[in-house]
């Protein structure tokens, strides 16, 4: 059998959406299921409905809330793969 690209995944998984989703509910409402898997279910369901709550950012100091990027540019010498600091071109 060929590889699944990922789309292909995708669409077989999308086509049991309707079964996941009565199975979730199943052991939401099931009183034979723990207060932990009912929790679980519960808050999957929501998640596909409305999406996943916002996170907050906290900052460890009282200034504001930064946010550090960093870009680094690699030159790899052709005759040379694995060099890739780039010093020695």
């Amino acid at each position: 059998m060929p590889a699944k690209t990922i789309t292909e995944i995708r669409s077989i998984a999308r086509g049991h959406t309707r079964t996941a989703i009565k199975t979730l509910v199943g052991v939401m409402c099931s009183k034979d299921a723990t207060h932990a898997a009912r929790v679980s279910a519960a808050n999957a369901i929501l998640d596909r409905g409305w999406g996943k709550p916002p996170q907050s950012l906290r900052n460890g100091g009282d200034g504001p809330l930064e946010f550090i990027h960093r870009i680094e540019r690699i030159i790899v010498d052709p005759e040379d793969p694995e060099d890739t600091d780039g010093k020695d071109l």
